[in-house]
């Protein structure tokens, strides 16, 4: 049988790649035009809360807010058991918070570290189980810390108030609903049911290898537990910048409480749901509407629109450093 020889002077890759990377590069920064653009009168509204406050409590949320970034990296590198460069994994984070406000559902952050990680040098099949136990060891930390509280301030919040009236029926049937679907779908389909008892071994395997490991594991937790306090001081600091007439530590649930609600909503960033959840939460903790309203708007700008344009800026720089 004759040999197909090909062309001379024909590629032996595809040229593709040299082309997407500049606009992988560039791409952040499209994406923070369009979302500033369609968000523009909240925040032209947030600014202007924002002259009216006291600035030193500005500022301790702005360094709660910045902490928050070290306390995810901490968290990160105690979710693997192999020395991440601190470095890079802190500007990862910042790009992450930048690509999480970008896509829905935490995709954004999802993938930064996935790449970062297998850039690094874990395997692919680590680097999801390593995600996969961040994500669960913050979620046990949230809800854990919103438990503990609730006990220690039973009258911080009135919870039923989170959800609109006769919404928790449907809310619980619809999760029921689609968990035993997923389920049938599971039994029936077997080689999704292999890929998925493979991937759960791998991350067993994973998390016995980092709890095996004290200083992993204070990493793994501690940063869980740090994320979320640190996440809420920043907005009881704004509360207490515009004179929100309710205690810090009711602040604190009612944060804690508002982003556990809307953790399922599909929305880039949980921009317009966190929002109108955290005035909900707030207004259920005691506080005035317009005043509740001005405390969320001012703790989106510090937390979200202001670090916007410089996360998508590293984001790009991690790109075309092949960083991720």
């Amino acid at each position: 049988m004759t040999a197909v020889r090909l062309p001379q002077g024909l590629p032996r890759r595809f040229p593709l790649r040299p082309a997407v990377r500049p606009a992988l590069c560039l791409l952040p920064l499209a994406l923070v035009l369009v979302v500033g653009v369609r968000h523009r009168s909240v925040l032209a509204e947030g600014f202007g809360h924002l002259e009216s406050a006291e600035w030193p409590w500005l500022l301790a949320a702005a360094v709660a807010t910045c902490l928050t970034w070290v306390a995810a990296a901490v968290t990160r590198q105690g979710a693997v058991v192999e020395r991440l460069p601190a470095r890079r994994l802190l500007a990862a984070q910042f790009a992450a918070g930048a690509a999480n406000h970008l896509l829905p559902t935490g995709l954004g952050a999802g993938a930064v570290n996935l790449r970062f990680m297998t850039v690094c040098g874990v395997p692919l099949a680590r680097s999801s189980a390593a995600l996969a136990l961040y994500m669960l060891a913050e979620s046990i930390a949230r809800i854990g810390l919103l438990v503990g509280l609730l006990i220690a301030f039973p009258g911080a919040l009135r919870l039923g108030s989170l959800l609109p009236e006769g919404a928790l029926g449907p809310l619980l049937l619809c999760v029921g609903v689609a968990a035993c679907a997923a389920g049938a779908v599971l039994v029936l389909v077997r080689r999704l049911r292999t890929a998925v008892l493979s991937f759960l071994r791998t991350a067993l395997a994973e998390a016995r290898s980092v709890h095996s490991r004290p200083a992993r594991a204070l990493a793994l937790w501690g940063g869980s537990l740090a994320f979320p306090l640190l996440q809420a001081a920043g907005l009881a600091a704004v509360g207490q910048a515009l004179g929100l007439p309710v205690p810090p530590a009711h602040m604190v649930v009612a944060y804690l409480a508002a982003t556990a609600a809307v953790a399922l909503v599909p929305t880039p960033g949980g921009i317009g749901s966190v929002e109108a959840a955290l005035v909900v939460a707030l207004v259920a903790a005691g506080g005035p509407a317009a005043v509740a309203t001005a405390v969320v708007l001012a703790y989106r700008i510090i937390t979200v629109w202001l670090p916007l344009l410089p996360g998508a800026l590293t984001l790009g720089a991690l790109v075309r450093w092949k960083v991720i």
